[in-house]
């Protein structure tokens, strides 16, 4: 993630709209009157803020990029985020996926038997139809326990 870097001092975006960076805010002055202000660390409100003023054509997008050095995917990234979701799309959650929601129940149990029994995650995801990444990441958050690999002494070689 690219953070915006503001200056101090008043920056000029177009002829009618500059922020200034003061005491680690970051204030929008439209002619001589200050529009808005955020946190210098809140990205969300940045890049909330600068969409709005594109889609409500106060700003053009090249001199949003210009004005803060960020790319210009970014900032179509997010302008299409303001379109399609408003103020809202910033803040909100975004879902999370879990492959390991297929790892409940019984299907849990048995690939913890099948990993007792000795036998490896590949074959016990073939078994079980389950992918060997997802058996994996089930046994790193400690869902599931490990096969303990049996020690065998090697001939030559003393404990």
């Amino acid at each position: 993630m690219q953070l915006p870097i503001f200056p101090a001092g008043v920056t000029e975006i177009n002829s009618r709209l500059a922020f200034e960076k003061k005491a680690g805010s970051v204030y929008y002055i439209y002619g001589h009157v200050p529009v808005f202000h955020h946190d210098e660390q809140d990205v969300q409100t940045f890049r909330m803020f600068t969409s709005q003023l594109i889609v409500g054509g106060t700003v053009k997008p090249k001199e949003i990029v210009r004005a803060f050095g960020i790319p210009m995917v970014t900032v179509k990234r997010y302008t299409k985020v303001y379109r399609e979701r408003g103020t809202k799309g910033f803040y909100e959650a975004k879902p999370r996926h879990s492959s390991a929601s297929k790892l409940r129940g019984e299907v849990l149990e048995r690939a913890q038997q099948l990993l007792d029994e000795g036998r490896k995650v590949p074959e016990i995801g073939k078994e079980l139809q389950i992918r060997p990444n997802t058996l994996h990441k089930a046994i790193r958050s400690e869902r599931l326990r490990p096969t303990q690999k049996k020690r065998t002494k090697r001939a030559g070689r003393q404990s």
